[in-house]
């Protein structure tokens, strides 16, 4: 008798069990809340996966994640990943049973020079069984110690790692599971669950509502906190991470991983209807095929390009866009007039008439000074007589109302001339193109250059005579080819080249990273991004191509002398002496119209001269020491030494000479 009580008693007992997990999974009101209503309202950057595990095995078994996951550049998210894989791996009947659980990640700049991760999980029902929360200390060894404390009438978990003396913070939400090692995310979403901001925001559910919910896993990029984490790596950020930090407001990608490692992500872009009449007007106006490519040189870091039907009817839709603001317009409309009645020339009849679908900005690698940045404007002709016609009208009329006299210098049959109208294309195209203030220009058959430094204009052109542009690159070819063919804004970077350019604008403690960890930051060489309008946003996509670092170091350190070393005769080291003292030193003088060209040294004394003709050295050349004594004496004729060269010691005797 007594054991058929306990037998019935320990039935009744599981029924009653059972009806309460119905009452839990079934029954019970569903008042699950979405996890997006939890992240705090400054998230920069917004990971989330409807299936973390498979998610995460996939992206954890990739060649680019085994390189990466060495990166201290990346130490806190690489380790706290791993520790989280670790969790995956060490309970994976739990974590399989939440693997249809959608997980966010969120990146937030928790002071100027740091960012603290966010995690987000939807536990749906299950969250409402303390058993779970039992669980969790079944997760615990002897390394940690559990604590516990309240925060706006919701606990706080504190699980603290005795070796690493760092504390993970957890709170249970309704159905989420929120946990951060930074103690402010999590009581930051608490605060979130009384007034949601970012799970509110229309432009962020305009853009979360078309990325969709399948693919490997999806990211969402809040543009109003860009720059504030790019201001983690410099002092000094650059305009245009200003500019799309103002003028950007959400992008949302879904992500896919071939087999190659290479990333790519497909979704939309919203852009703010309060500053920027660009993008909005090129958003109305279209798109174009890219063919810049023809004369951008190989050495090309960052190449921007801007696609329309046509120029003229993006230029009406900018000027339509800009009547938004009558201020702005008025302001934009008494600026293009000064110039026409100074100059007495018409804008739209003498530039925009002949501009054709494309206008690119071209950041290349300084032939001249390593890590300094070429910046050079193209635009694409739709007729090469008429933009060269238009453009000698305007030189012309700039000579006669201008005190400027300038004489076009003619470099490889290819004629560079100077534009001296302070602001033009500041005026003309909106704040984007303000480094092109007072710029020289050259033509190449149907591609109008323009910059600032006319020694940027003798370099494309050196590339372009040589053959080296990225339209003869095989492997930008390939590359572009995940793109559309035709597009309205498409960024190319060469990040190997990129790196270099960013590096020199740095500041001394990012440079002393950058260096450490420049192994995970090129072996993704090239990245790029294109836009395209659907309705009101931009269709996107973003590839970043991976490749074994070693790979991408054999392409860009290309050893500069090759040749094996064989014994020298008495004569040969000789001549090889007497060559070497004559083998100057390039120079590139930026006033193409100078006669001369000179450099001092400290102590104010010259140390060289030489004449020069339309910006080439062409005529006597003399070096000095720094006392002043001579040190070399020669001539030149259209850049090339001629005739022949003296060298001097310190006592004035001569002691080498060649015959050129």
């Amino acid at each position: 008798m007594t054991k058929k009580r306990i037998l019935y008693g320990f039935l009744g007992l599981m029924v009653l069990y059972l009806c309460y997990l119905a009452y839990i999974f079934i029954l019970s009101p569903k008042t699950n809340l979405q996890s997006i209503y939890l992240i705090p309202k400054d998230a920069v950057f917004i990971i989330e996966s409807e299936r973390p595990v498979e998610s995460w095995q996939k992206v954890s078994e990739s060649e680019a994640w085994h390189h990466l996951k060495k990166n201290d550049y990346f130490s806190e998210l690489t380790e706290n990943i791993q520790r989280v894989d670790t969790v995956f791996n060490d309970n994976h009947k739990l974590f399989e049973f939440f693997d249809d659980r959608s997980l966010f990640i969120s990146i937030h700049m928790i002071s100027p020079k740091d960012y603290g991760i966010f995690y987000v999980l939807d536990l749906k029902r299950i969250a409402k069984l303390q058993l779970l929360k039992t669980y969790l200390n079944t997760l615990l060894d002897d390394g940690y110690v559990l604590s516990k404390r309240t925060y706006h009438a919701h606990e706080i978990l504190e699980v603290h790692d005795r070796e690493s003396k760092e504390t993970m913070y957890l709170a249970f939400i309704k159905n989420q599971l929120v946990a951060s090692y930074t103690h402010t995310l999590v009581e930051a979403s608490i605060d979130q669950y009384l007034e949601p901001v970012l799970g509110r925001n229309l432009n962020f559910l305009e853009i979360n509502q078309k990325v969709g919910h399948e693919n490997l896993f999806r990211m969402y990029v809040q543009y109003h906190y860009f720059d504030d984490y790019i201001q983690q790596y410099t002092n000094k950020p650059s305009d245009w991470v200003k500019r799309v930090s103002e003028n950007f407001l959400f992008s949302g990608f879904y992500f896919d991983l071939d087999g190659n490692s290479t990333l790519t992500a497909n979704g939309y872009t919203n852009i703010s209807a309060v500053n920027e009449y660009y993008l909005e007007a090129l958003q109305k106006s279209g798109t174009s095929e890219r063919s810049i490519p023809q004369i951008a040189p190989l050495s090309t870091a960052l190449y921007i390009s801007y696609g329309f039907d046509s120029f003229a009817e993006f230029y009406k839709n900018f000027e339509r866009v800009q009547q938004n603001d009558p201020g702005q317009f008025e302001s934009y409309q008494k600026g293009i007039a000064k110039v026409e009645k100074f100059l007495k020339i018409d804008v739209k009849e003498n530039f925009v008439s002949w501009i054709g679908d494309e206008i690119a900005v071209l950041q290349i690698q300084s032939h001249i000074t390593k890590g300094k940045n070429d910046v050079a404007l193209v635009l694409k002709a739709n007729d090469a007589e008429a933009a060269k016609t238009n453009l000698d009208f305007v030189v012309e009329q700039i000579r006669k109302k201008t005190p400027v006299k300038f004489k076009a210098v003619n470099y490889k049959d290819y004629e560079i001339n100077f534009l001296s109208i302070k602001g033009f294309f500041k005026m003309l195209l909106g704040g984007r193109f303000d480094e092109f203030d007072k710029p020289y220009f050259t033509q190449i058959d149907e591609y109008v250059i323009f910059s600032d430094n006319p020694n940027t204009l003798k370099g494309i052109i050196d590339k372009v005579v040589e053959g080296e542009t990225l339209a003869t690159s095989e492997e930008f070819r390939k590359f572009n080819q995940k793109f559309d063919s035709e597009t309205t804004v498409f960024v190319y970077s060469h990040v190997p080249l990129l790196y270099d350019n960013m590096y020199a604008l740095a500041d001394a403690p990012t440079k002393q990273k950058m260096r450490k960890n420049k192994d995970f930051i090129i072996c993704f060489p090239q990245v790029g991004l294109q836009l395209k309008p659907e309705d009101d946003l931009f269709e996107s996509r973003l590839v970043l191509n991976y490749q074994d670092v070693e790979e991408v170091k054999k392409t860009i350190n290309i050893p500069k002398n090759t040749n094996k070393t064989t014994p020298k005769t008495q004569n040969a080291a000789s001549t090889e002496i007497t060559d070497a003292v004559f083998n100057l030193s390039s120079i590139y003088p930026t006033d193409l119209n100078a006669k001369s060209f000179s450099r001092k040294y400290a102590n104010g004394n010259i140390r060289f001269e030489v004449d020069l003709k339309d910006g080439l050295k062409h005529g006597r050349y003399e070096a000095f020491y720094p006392d002043g004594t001579r040190k070399i004496r020669g001539r030149f004729r259209n850049d090339e030494q001629v005739g022949t060269w003296h060298y001097y010691n310190k006592e004035g005797d001569q002691v080498h000479k060649k015959r050129f």
